[in-house]
């Protein structure tokens, strides 16, 4: 229909993290986060598959402790031995350049090393533990991402930043000045990594906070001051559909700008909710935005008072829930899959139209309407389904479409 027209891409230097690039002409990567205890290596490894066979391109682990340190050679074991290549970060705050000492497998099995410039140390010691994280990323040659968060910024350097802001002969507002001090803690950060042998092409830079508005503007001016690769999210989005519209309300606007280089979706999961839910958000905000593809679309009518029945909502759900399941093989057998579209529509109103504008499209009885179901092909009506197995009738085209039009 209408063409999709962006920003174009902002330049930034390509950092290559293990089997993933970030950054460079590489499309945007899908990072996650594990929940469990690093040192439950069964539950880690697990779940980072989880999280891989969903589609995380990335996945972050807490290393937090000697214990967690010592269990990180044994998750990435694990992972190679299911086949399973998704590039390990390690998450560190206050004790990491302790831990990548002591424990250099641990080091050399993560494929990226995450540092929080408000968090390696305090006074006199931060400069010293910084340069060790630095030191030893060149050491193994690992990239970092220098991750700076609003809840946990550099106080010294706010107040430094404060104080500065106090002469001047029209100062800023707080807010203002706190975004400031994010970006230079950045910067600053990253200049002195440079500064201590560590390349251009190895670091990552995010300034993540909470706040909507916040986010676009710091990544905004933060994106206009270097061309480092730039990693996106709210630090905490929220739970459920709070947490899915603050993150897509904050990064569709950067990633429209083209500015980011890699997201993660920090949602809080609902008690026993799949940890999965971030990657197909992330995923579900890329693909709606035209940025990437990763599974088959399944375009749906909302309903109304021409819909009293439920059968295309239940028709819509099983489609959407079937190429979800099928996408892992399908991925492997059929290029280009992901890019296909479905429609299953509710009644004569925008049925015939919207299908024949998707690749397959099924257009369904509304209330009053004569009870048959047409079906179209890549804009064609080929078959009008009708009786009790319309549903298993269409998923059966949407196999033998896959397999002609994919195979």
């Amino acid at each position: 229909m209408s063409q999709i027209h962006f920003q174009q891409r902002r330049y930034s230097v390509p950092v290559k993290v293990g089997t993933a690039t970030v950054g460079g002409n590489a499309p945007v990567v899908v990072q996650s986060m594990t929940n469990t205890d690093t040192t439950d290596i069964v539950s880690t490894a697990k779940q980072a598959m989880e999280l891989a066979k969903a589609g995380s391109e990335l996945v972050r682990i807490t290393v937090n402790t000697e214990e967690a340190a010592k269990a990180v050679a044994s998750i990435r074991e694990q992972l190679d031995k299911s086949g399973c290549d998704v590039p390990l970060v390690g998450d560190f705050h206050f004790n990491g350049h302790k831990l990548l000492a002591k424990y250099p497998d641990c080091a050399q099995a993560l494929a990226k090393f995450r540092i929080n410039p408000g968090n390696v140390g305090k006074g006199k010691k931060r400069d010293t533990q910084f340069a060790d994280m630095i030191e030893l990323a060149c050491r193994h040659d690992k990239p970092i991402r220098i991750g700076v968060n609003g809840g946990s910024l550099d106080q010294d350097l706010l107040a430094r930043m404060m104080d500065e802001n106090a002469l001047r002969s029209e100062p800023k507002d707080s807010p203002e000045i706190i975004h400031d001090a994010l970006i230079a803690s950045a910067l600053e950060s990253a200049q002195r990594a440079e500064d201590l042998g560590l390349s251009r092409n190895k670091i990552i830079l995010s300034c993540k906070v909470s706040g909507v508005q916040d986010l676009i503007s710091v990544y905004r001016s933060l994106a206009a001051q270097c061309d480092y690769a730039l990693h996106l999210g709210l630090t905490e989005a929220g739970m459920g559909s709070k947490g899915i519209v603050a993150s897509t309300a904050a990064l569709a606007v950067l990633l429209q700008e083209g500015i980011g280089d890699t997201i993660r979706i920090s949602l809080t999961p609902e008690p026993g909710g799949a940890r999965t839910q971030e990657v197909q958000v992330a995923q579900e905000i890329l693909q709606t935005m035209g940025l990437r593809s990763f599974t088959p679309m399944v375009i749906a009518c909302p309903g109304c008072g021409r819909t009293t029945s439920t059968y295309f909502q239940q028709l819509a759900k099983d489609i959407q829930h079937h190429v979800r399941q099928q996408m892992p093989e399908w991925r492997l057998k059929y290029a280009g899959v992901e890019d296909m579209t479905l429609a299953v529509m509710g009644c004569v109103v925008n049925g015939p139209g919207e299908s024949k504008y998707a690749n397959i499209g099924i257009s369904l009885p509304g209330t009053g309407e004569i009870p048959v179901a047409p079906v179209y092909v890549d804009g064609v009506k080929t078959v009008t389904l009708k009786g009790d197995n319309i549903a298993e009738e269409f998923q059966q085209i949407v196999e033998q479409y896959v397999r002609s039009k994919y195979g």
